[in-house]
């Protein structure tokens, strides 16, 4: 029955992340997620549902368009793959339970927040309001207004801790030294794991970014290298092994 589920939440995982994709791309450029519906960029051919199966689709037709033949951009194919592998780590770790409800969403987000940082530089503040509500209802739901107050409290302080550190860095640097966008990010992250461990995904990201940024930085000649999506993995992180600071205290203790 684990196999099962596991696979379940793994298919559902890739139709969402089929989903992301398009909500990723399109809406830093100001387009509807709904219309046109999914068509190729260079052709305008319209997706058929058998070119529109998750990451089958890719590999059926060899990575290219089925009539045009022009090549498809492989992170389609990942970003599927990599929302369905988080939703099946998310049950692993939560199980089938109401607790699950929040870290899906909150991977929702942040793979999104993942697509369109990386290609636009850009963290909607559409997506961050939607699923900033959502993930309000859901805390009242399942754990009460006491707990969503104190949860509240810790996005505040997240929020109010990352833009202190952009002025410092913007004052430090000579140049803006961070986005807007991850610091309102980083308050969602306070929304949902608390502000201790906001601020610990901030050093998470740091940790995860330092290796693929002098790996890149050499072929960027403007050194500007987005930032969310290195936060996103680190509060992933974060959710997905449910660290809270009484574990990373004893780790340290030891």
């Amino acid at each position: 029955m684990e196999i099962f589920y596991l696979i379940f939440f793994f298919v559902i995982g890739t139709i969402f992340g089929s989903f992301y994709n398009v909500v990723g791309y399109r809406l830093p450029k100001g387009e509807s997620i709904v219309y046109p519906p999914s068509h190729c960029p260079k052709c305008n051919h319209r997706l058929t549902a058998v070119e529109l199966i998750p990451i089958l689709s890719y590999i059926i037709q060899k990575g290219k368009c089925k009539h045009c033949k022009t090549k498809i951009s492989m992170f389609y194919l990942i970003f599927e793959a990599l929302t369905g592998i988080l939703f099946a780590l998310a049950y692993l770790s939560y199980g089938l339970t109401p607790n699950l409800i929040i870290p899906l969403t909150f991977i929702s987000v942040l793979v999104i927040i993942m697509i369109s940082d990386y290609h636009y530089m850009i963290i909607s503040d559409g997506v961050l309001i939607v699923f900033a509500s959502i993930l309000i209802v859901e805390t009242i739901i399942l754990y009460g207004p006491i707990i969503l107050l104190k949860h509240l409290l810790s996005g505040i302080l997240a929020f109010f801790t990352m833009w202190g550190l952009k002025l410092l860095g913007d004052f430090l640097f000579k140049r803006e030294s961070m986005g807007g966008g991850d610091i309102k990010l980083l308050g969602l992250f306070g929304l949902v794991i608390g502000y201790p461990m906001a601020l610990f995904s901030i050093f998470l990201g740091a940790i995860i970014a330092l290796p693929i940024s002098l790996i890149t930085i050499k072929d960027n000649q403007s050194h500007i290298i987005p930032f969310g999506p290195f936060l996103a993995l680190g509060a992933i992180i974060i959710v997905l092994t449910q660290l809270d600071l009484s574990v990373i205290t004893n780790l340290l203790v030891k």
